[in-house]
């Protein structure tokens, strides 16, 4: 991988969006690295406010795939938002987080569960039974204590903040993350 992926990363997603909405826009695709398995999540704001997001958790396929295909859906499939247009892809920053593998966490309780969490630092996979959300270690900004971290998860995966049973599973991962605004 090259000393700063962001390079790379980033114009491959600028142009697989600008592509998927009628402009083209070539860029180096040809690191060799991009070929190794890799996932990733894409975000996309707007003065700062969140415009799309959507990622893999895990790595299935050639990172330079999940890159293309994550940086179009976050622009026209996250059912939160209309679909970007073209006009709009100017003033959108894009932001791309390379995943590392998820580790199972271990605990008998909630509280347990939360003391082991680092703010800032993990990002969270929540499932239980047919319930499953994800927050990238980003979200930290917004609810920076595990326990607000983790009632904002359980209600994106469509429980009640309060929630809590045996057979709760969570999965923490780190990311790398770089930003259009701070590569350089």
């Amino acid at each position: 991988m090259s000393t700063n992926p962001g390079k790379t990363l980033l114009p491959i997603a600028r142009a697989s969006i600008s592509t998927a909405l009628g402009r083209s826009l070539e860029v180096v695709e040809d690191a060799d690295w991009l070929q190794e398995l890799g996932a990733c999540f894409v975000t996309l704001t707007q003065d700062g406010r969140l415009r799309g997001c959507i990622g893999t958790l895990e790595a299935r396929r050639p990172l330079l795939t999940d890159l293309k295909a994550n940086a179009v859906a976050s622009a026209l499939r996250d059912t939160r938002f209309s679909p970007l247009t073209a006009t709009e892809l100017d003033r959108t920053e894009i932001e791309v987080s390379l995943l590392s593998p998820m580790q199972a966490m271990r605990f008998d309780s909630e509280a347990q569960a939360l003391d082991q969490l680092q703010p800032g630092v993990d990002g969270v996979l929540l499932e239980f039974d047919r319930y499953r959300s994800t927050f990238l270690p980003q979200v930290w900004e917004q609810l920076p204590t595990a326990s607000e971290f983790i009632s904002h998860l359980k209600h994106k995966a469509g429980l009640p903040h309060g929630f809590w049973a045996g057979g709760m599973r969570l999965s923490r991962y780190t990311v790398s993350k770089w930003r259009e605004s701070e590569v350089v």
